[in-house]
C-alpha cells in the first residue's frame, strides 16, 4: 500500500505539490492523471525516494519512508519516464547487473528478456536499441524486482499497441497477486476500461476520481485545462 499525507514540494517559488493526500491500495491498478504540470511526476519521485518532500509523510508497504527508508524502498520498484542505460553494455549485461542487485541470477535476467521479446537482442549494446526496445528492456528489469509496490511513469509511450497490451496484462496480473500498482499516464484511451481506479491530480493535489470505463469522456469535464488535450485525451 502507498499512503501519502499532506505532501508539499516547491522548486524555487513554484509550489508543485500542495498538501497532497494519496492512498493506493494493493490488489488494484490505479492510474494517476492530470494536466501538464499538475504534479504527477513530482509525486512519483517523492514516493520513489528520489526527492525529499518539503512537508508531509509517505508510507510504502507500511514503512515510513523518512524513518525506515531502507525497508520502504526495498518494497518498491520504480520505472521512470525515460530510463537510461550504459550505452556500451548489452541488454543482457544490463539486465544481469540489475538482477544481481535484486538477488536474482543471470539466468533469471535472460528469461525476463525472453518474456519481453528481447532474446534476439540480448547481445546488442543498449545504445543500438530502438526506443521501443529500450523501453521493453526497462520493463524486463522492472519486472525482475517482483516488488510489492510498483510505480510507473508513462510506461507505454515508446511501446507499440501490442506491447502496451502486454504491459497492461502484466500489471493486472501483478495486482491480482496482491501488488500495489500506480501508473502515471496521459494515454487515457489505452487504459480506459483496463484499470480499477483513476485519481485526478490538479494543481498539486489529488482532487477526485474519474470513472475507469469513461476516462476520455470524463477528463475534459472535470479539468480546467482542456486546451491541453489532444485527440488522445492527452494530459501529460
Amino acid at each position: 500500500m502507498i499512503l501519502a499525507r499532506n505532501l508539499a514540494k516547491s522548486f524555487g517559488r513554484r509550489r508543485v505539490l500542495d498538501d497532497m493526500d494519496l492512498a493506493v491500495d494493493p490488489g488494484v491498478v490505479t492510474l494517476m492523471v492530470g494536466a501538464n504540470g499538475a504534479g504527477k511526476t513530482t509525486a512519483l519521485h517523492l514516493l520513489a525516494g528520489l526527492s525529499e518532500p518539503d512537508d508531509g509523510t509517505i508510507a510504502i508497504a507500511g514503512q515510513d519512508l523518512r524513518h525506515n527508508r531502507r525497508a520502504a524502498l526495498g518494497s518498491l520498484a520504480f520505472l521512470p519516464q525515460s530510463p537510461r542505460f550504459h550505452p556500451r553494455l548489452t541488454a543482457l549485461n544490463t539486465a544481469a547487473f540489475y538482477a544481481r542487485m535484486r538477488g536474482r541470477s543471470t539466468r533469471d535476467a535472460g528469461d525476463m528478456l525472453d518474456k519481453w521479446g528481447l532474446a534476439a537482442h540480448a547481445d546488442v549494446p543498449t545504445a543500438k536499441l530502438s526506443g521501443g526496445l529500450r523501453q521493453r528492456l526497462a520493463l524486463a528489469i522492472f519486472a525482475l524486482a517482483d516488488a510489492p509496490v510498483l510505480l510507473l511513469d508513462e510506461p507505454g509511450l515508446s511501446l507499440d499497441p501490442e506491447w502496451r497490451r502486454t504491459l497492461q496484462v502484466h500489471l493486472t496480473d501483478a495486482a491480482a497477486r496482491g501488488r500495489t500498482v500506480l501508473v502515471a499516464t496521459h494515454l487515457l484511451g489505452e487504459w480506459e476500461g483496463r484499470v480499477d481506479r483513476c485519481v485526478l491530480i490538479e494543481n498539486g493535489r489529488a482532487t477526485g476520481e474519474l470513472p475507469p470505463g469513461r476516462l476520455r469522456e470524463a477528463f475534459p469535464v472535470v479539468t480546467t485545462n482542456s486546451a491541453d488535450l489532444a485527440n488522445e485525451s492527452v494530459c501529460a
